[in-house]
């Protein structure tokens, strides 16, 4: 398994120090999810026509790749134009030869009032052959209603897609529907294309609190050990929401302790 980080937890850093921080901390990929206050990714500048080959050549000359585009496609909101959103998304993809967009059936980590079940199978339907046509993955978020893996694996089922993935945010299922993480790998490890990686404790107050990687009481390692025995070999991505959540630690902090954390645990497995 090769190591990640999302741009979510470094929303201050331009690209140059993303990439020197990737390539310095031997991280393998990055994950994009804004640059600076380009939350948009195919508007910001890196990205534009003009420079993305200078950009992919950038990443390659220090070992990267771009191992996920977390887009702002919501599969579940009557009110977005999905196919045009994702052809962006798509264009910028092949670009930067990135292998899957994680779109989302959901819109926030924590389960809220539920969604429109059939609108998102439906318009995955209708995406999925878009997205095997350029070359890319579709990969939904275990987020929201969607953390309920067991509603996820009959949605995967119901699209039957070799195009639909699945990004496997290994916090959501265990602390919100209180899946072990073997039921979770039973479910949908199968589909599980790229990871994300938080840990967090359940405050007095009842809400989420998170935490560097091992100091929370997530059960990551026997995530990785599921992982592990389904022969993943992707990209397991720290995901550290600084962008919305302005008291956590800096990225500074965080990236170098989590690609320490990450392969002591790997190689204990």
């Amino acid at each position: 398994m090769k190591l990640s980080f999302s741009t979510v937890g470094c929303p201050n850093w331009s690209w140059a120090d993303i990439v020197a921080s990737a390539a310095d901390l031997g991280y393998a990929g990055i994950e994009v999810r804004g640059v600076g206050d380009d939350l948009f990714r195919p508007d910001a500048r890196v990205f534009q026509p003009d420079s993305a080959p200078k950009t992919r050549a950038e990443l390659a000359r220090h070992n990267l790749q771009i191992s996920c585009l977390a887009s702002d496609v919501l599969m579940h909101d009557p009110e977005q134009d999905c196919a045009a959103t994702l052809g962006r998304y798509l264009a910028l993809a092949r670009g930067l030869g990135a292998p899957g967009i994680r779109v989302l059936g959901d819109t926030w980590g924590e389960p809220g009032a539920g969604v429109d079940a059939a609108l998102v199978e439906r318009r995955l339907r209708e995406l999925a052959p878009l997205a095997r046509e350029a070359g890319v993955e579709l990969w939904v978020e275990t987020n929201g209603v969607w953390a309920d893996t067991a509603r996820l694996l009959a949605l995967l089922e119901a699209v039957d897609s070799p195009a639909v993935g699945v990004v496997w945010d290994i916090h959501h299922p265990y602390r919100y529907f209180g899946e072990t993480p073997a039921q979770t790998a039973a479910n949908i490890g199968r589909y599980a294309r790229h990871v994300h990686v938080k840990d967090s404790v359940m405050g007095a107050d009842g809400k989420t609190a998170y935490k560097m990687f091992g100091y929370g009481d997530l059960p990551a390692a026997d995530c990785l050990r599921e992982l592990k025995a389904l022969g993943y070999d992707g990209f397991l991505s720290m995901e550290w929401v600084k962008r919305w959540n302005h008291g956590l630690e800096d990225a500074g902090v965080v990236l170098p302790h989590f690609a320490y954390q990450a392969r002591r645990v790997l190689a204990a497995l």
